[in-house]
């Protein structure tokens, strides 16, 4: 009797483990950092609390609710030179960039969770690059935690790529890659790189980033396709332009 109640809680337990092993699968598949590629490849370990599931969750949320969103979460910085400069619609998520108002900068970028609403930072090169304002859920700096993100670059103001050869990097990039791809004539700058639009046939796909020193490009693979702008804060409106699906 002894070692079939022993053979019972064995099989269930590895039922257990199995359980899990399929549910944390199942999320790092679903989450918005799957397909994550860059420097090495690899997919990185994502320290965040609170990130969402997109897709088959029900009715996603509305273009209004995801600026309403995007300024909540950039009002939580308790900068008050912050504010939210654009926000794109996204069919894994909403892509939103933060800017100062003071010198007109771009500090940082985050998602928006087209399901859940969840916002948080955005993986990649505002992780890894981000020189000033790579804020980990409001826990802090990475700065602060990674030594400038271990490059040792200063604050990023100073960079030593301008915004012109970024661009120029990013399309020897794009066109060795074979994406027929093109990259916009804007080039947004943040603290220590570069984030630009990718295009194709004169419509946006996607977008990319440059490091600032050291010129390497990042394509920004966990957006999905690209349904429309949403808001830009320098057009003076505050519902943007809609996306229709």
């Amino acid at each position: 009797m002894r070692g079939t109640k022993v053979l019972a809680w064995t099989v269930g337990a590895l039922v257990a483990l199995v359980l899990v092993a399929v549910v944390v699968t199942g999320v790092w598949a679903m989450g918005p950092w799957s397909g994550w590629t860059g420097g090495s490849g690899a997919a990185p370990f994502c320290p965040f609390a609170g990130w969402g599931f997109p897709g088959g969750l029900g009715e996603p949320i509305t273009d209004e609710q995801a600026v309403e969103i995007a300024k909540s979460y950039v009002v939580s910085y308790n900068n008050p030179d912050l504010e939210v400069a654009e926000i794109m619609a996204f069919d894994n998520q909403y892509y939103v960039q933060a800017r100062e108002r003071s010198t007109g900068r771009y500090a940082f970028e985050f998602l928006i969770d087209r399901y859940t609403g969840n916002a948080y930072p955005e993986p990649g090169p505002n992780m890894m690059w981000n020189t000033k304002y790579g804020h980990m859920g409001g826990f802090g700096s990475w700065g602060g935690m990674m030594g400038g993100y271990g490059y040792g670059y200063g604050n990023g103001e100073e960079m030593s790529i301008s915004p012109e050869e970024a661009r120029q990097l990013a399309q020897v990039y794009l066109d060795a890659s074979g994406l027929n791809l093109e990259v916009d004539e804007e080039v947004d700058a943040f603290y220590g790189y570069y984030t630009i639009h990718t295009l194709r046939d004169g419509q946006v796909v996607g977008m990319l980033s440059v490091n600032g020193q050291t010129g390497e490009v990042w394509i920004h693979t966990w957006h999905g396709k690209y349904l429309g702008m949403v808001y830009a804060a320098d057009e003076g409106h505050d519902d943007g332009d809609t996306h229709e699906e």
